[in-house]
This record gives C-alpha cells, structure tokens and sequence, in this order.
C-alpha cells in the first residue's frame, strides 16, 4: 500500500478538523517550501522526524543500455532525506 498526496490531504483535513482545501494548501505550502530551501542550498532538518538536504554527485563514466558504448555521466545535484531517530523508532 501506498499514500498518495491525496489521502495525505485527507488525513490531515480529518486529523485537524479543517477543510481538504486547507489540508491542501496546507501540504502544498510545505512541499514549496522544502523546494524552495533546497534550492537555495540550504538543509531543512525536522528535530525527530529527518533532514532533506542537497547532495551533489561527480561526473562520472556509464554505459548506454543500448547502444553498450561507454558515456559521460554529467555532474548532477539530488535531493535526499535521512530519517530522525524518533521516526525510525516509530517504524520499528
């Protein structure tokens, strides 16, 4: 099973007693701002919960599946999470 953004919203809009539109900009609102942190440079760390951070990979030599010749992988940047030890704990 899955949650998708639409059940998140929902669960949010029953969870606080507030309208789905309200969930909804509620989510979308910290989605941007996640967005908008990361692409400043900047980490965004949630105490307990986990840290979205920027990680930036080197070029590097790949291989193209389908022609099999050798390729220049370029320089890249990702976004990644590491959960906090309070929501590991939470899973366990």
């Amino acid at each position: 099973m899955t949650m998708n953004k639409t059940d998140l919203i929902e669960s949010i809009a029953n969870g606080t007693g507030s309208s789905k539109s309200d969930a909804q900009k509620f989510v979308e609102k910290f989605i941007s701002t996640i967005e908008d942190a990361l692409k400043r440079g900047e980490d965004v760390q949630i105490t307990g919960f986990g840290k979205f951070y920027v990680q930036e990979r080197d070029a590097r030599e790949g291989i193209n599946p389908q022609t099999k010749q050798k390729m220049t992988i370029p320089a890249s940047k990702v976004p990644k999470f590491t959960a906090g030890n309070k929501l590991k704990d939470q899973i366990k």
